[in-house]
């Protein structure tokens, strides 16, 4: 299990003279600094002056004395003028050895002056010797200093290295060494031009000297300060640091710290999107506005993971009114509060509506859509967990099903313009409650966008999303703080990972496009294994994982396997057959699916409604079949995996 590092006092303890020279006052420490650099001056010069004569015989003349007392005030008033005693020794940095030369030329330049404008027994030669034994002994005695009371300070503290030497990685180091946590012994980088150079008092090395840095000094950290750095490249980074088994943070992405979120100096854990490395898109503004702008619009289940991201982006694109429909009612709070702040920071924010209601509710539905004239709907109420659906069929089919169908039939009588479903790609060849469910909400949409043509109603399915409720990463996180184990339903398991606020940008652009009745596909990019995922995760906190059944293998921390939930696949497909075309938006693609059109698909809904109030499980798997939903379950729902649900976390949580 991985600790913490030792916290230390802020004014910890040096041992000896160190520990009284810590102690004295800031200007109790200036006038040390003073008084010693006046005895190193004059030693500077005699020793200049005796190198010349090869003798002392010089020291009784007091006209020699002249020049050195007219040096030593200038010398010392210009590294007061210059702020050089405000330094504190123990962060002095190559920057304080310019200052020291500035003033050790001034001296020598007024040591010759007073020596030529006297007539003084100074020869020509001395003031440039004494100028370069003055900066050896003034500079010099502050470096070893500096050296000394890092070694000192620097025991019991956590040695790390920091990846990126940019304007980040310097702030850091700064930071670190004002902290009495962490102890920085250098700075990595890629750019080769910056190899070898020293910031901060640190050297720059290149990411191949890692290993021996970490075998000669017992690196425990490695802290990557690369906030600007793409996300792909952030997860190579982040896999070679793992490989040496250091523990790896970061410092906050640059949108937190441009709005003042996060400072540069914070350090984080590895966020999930640097983890799976995935590089987003930048959104095409025309399409991002096209529904919303100037617009009425209603976010269902605006609480959850997927609606709030949704309100976030929505309120970015000045509608006229934003209506948050949520029946749970700490999550509509909260998302009101949110973005009633950020509305407050808008030159014309808009009017936010908070609204409390079931998308079950026909009356609640349709009195608020014709209350605010509401022309976009972004449907993304819905039960996701696939282990409590399965667990809880008939309500899972209620509000999944029946809730779909009665805010579409609202939106058309409300004459909504834009309707747009969340979907999951749970829908495609489901084997669970939750992918059927989701499946049929689509045929419903399909066959609503064929009857009517004045309500485009569009549908996006997408996988999983990072930082959903029941998201695995925090679950892994939560698992390896208490020390393990790391549990993996199966060691193949597979799925696709996007960020919240990217799937909400994909979404809005998605509904721009639809002419009625498209499915949407965003692109999810390459499957993540979650066996390499929770190895991953182990390995960046500084642990050596196992598979539990592994015996004879040396381990910090267990990965065990638990077998597939009920209903739960292996991996996960966007598309059930195989005719998806681009659109405008090289990250979303559209496709015809198969689906039954109204005449056909009402008695069925009608029958699956029936079963579902009787709580008939068998004519609801019977009738999801039948839909054409391609359904074939894994495991039948039952009191068992009811209870199971109760204690399973989906993967990242389908939206």
């Amino acid at each position: 299990m991985p600790t913490s590092p030792p916290k230390r006092s802020r004014n910890p303890p040096a041992p000896g003279g160190l520990a009284r020279l810590l102690s004295l006052s800031r200007l109790h420490k200036r006038i040390l600094q003073v008084g010693a650099d006046c005895v190193l001056l004059v030693a500077s010069f005699i020793l200049a002056m005796g190198l010349r004569y090869d003798s002392f015989f010089f020291l009784p003349d007091p006209r020699i004395w002249i020049a050195i007392g007219v040096t030593l005030p200038v010398t010392i008033m210009f590294f007061a003028v210059t702020g050089f005693y405000r330094a504190v020794i123990r962060y002095i940095s190559s920057r304080a050895f310019v200052t020291i030369a500035r003033g050790i030329a001034v001296s020598a330049v007024v040591l010759f002056i007073v020596s030529q404008t006297f007539t003084l027994a100074v020869p020509r030669s001395v003031p440039g010797i004494y100028a370069m034994l003055a900066l050896i002994l003034v500079g010099g005695l502050r470096f070893v200093l500096r050296e000394l009371f890092r070694r000192e300070l620097r025991q019991g503290l956590t040695p790390v290295v920091v990846y990126g030497a940019g304007t980040s990685g310097q702030q850091l180091v700064a930071s670190l060494l004002r902290g009495h946590d962490y102890l920085p012994l250098a700075l990595v980088d890629d750019n080769p031009a910056l190899h070898g150079n020293e910031v901060n008092g640190l050297r720059v090395i290149a990411p191949q000297d890692i290993p021996g840095l970490v075998e000669n000094f017992g690196i425990e950290l490695a802290l990557l300060a690369m906030p600007r750095a793409p996300r792909s490249r952030r997860r190579e980074i982040i896999e070679h640091l793992a490989d040496f088994g250091v523990r790896v943070r970061t410092v906050p992405n640059m949108e937190d710290i441009i709005t003042g979120r996060a400072r540069t100096s914070d350090i984080v854990d590895v966020s999930a999107e640097d983890l799976l490395g995935r590089d987003p898109v930048d959104p095409v503004p025309e399409l991002m506005s096209a529904n919303i702008r100037g617009k009425a619009v209603m976010v269902t289940g605006a609480g959850g993971s997927i609606g709030s991201e949704l309100c976030r982006q929505i309120l970015r694109e000045a509608p006229c009114d934003l209506i948050l429909f949520d029946h749970s009612e700490p999550a509509l709070y909260t998302i009101q509060m949110e973005l009633l702040a950020l509305a407050s920071t808008l030159a014309d924010p808009p009017r936010i509506h908070a609204v409390l209601g079931s998308v079950q509710s026909q009356r609640r539905l349709s009195e608020t859509l014709a209350r605010h004239c509401v022309q976009t709907v972004f449907h993304a109420a819905a039960y996701k967990h696939v282990p409590l659906v399965e667990g809880n069929v008939a309500e899972g089919l209620r509000n999944n099903v029946f809730g779909t169908k009665t805010v579409l039939e609202a939106a058309i009588a409300a004459g909504v313009t834009s309707f747009t479903l969340i979907s999951t790609d749970k829908a495609v060849r489901p084997t669970n409650i939750m992918g059927a469910s989701k499946r049929v909400a689509e045929m419903v949409c399909q066959a609503f966008a064929e009857a009517q043509d004045d309500t485009r109603i569009s549908m996006v399915r997408f996988g999983n999303v990072l930082g959903s409720s029941g998201s695995v990463i925090p679950l892994f996180r939560q698992q390896i703080e208490k020390g393990g184990p790391i549990t993996v339903t199966h060691p193949e398991i597979t799925r696709y990972f996007m960020s919240i606020p990217e799937a909400a940008q994909l979404v809005i652009q998605s509904s721009a496009m639809a002419r009625g009745g498209d499915v949407f596909l965003l692109d999810m990019g390459q499957p993540v294994r979650i066996l390499d995922l929770a190895l991953r995760m182990a390995a960046l906190s500084g642990l050596r994982p196992k598979m539990e059944e592994e015996t004879g293998v040396e381990g910090d921390i267990a990965v065990r396997i638990t077998g597939l939930r009920p209903g739960e696949k292996l991996y996960e497909e966007l598309l059930i057959g195989a005719d998806a075309k681009p659109t405008a938006h090289p990250k979303i693609m559209t496709a015809q699916e198969g689906y039954l059109p109204m005449p056909e698909l009402a008695p069925l809904l009608d029958a699956l409604d029936r079963a579902t109030s009787d709580e008939d499980l068998e004519a609801v798997q019977a009738l999801l079949r039948q839909a054409g939903t391609g359904y074939s379950p894994t495991a039948h729902p039952s009191l068992e995996a009811e209870g199971s649900a109760a204690m399973g976390v989906d993967l990242e949580g389908a939206p």
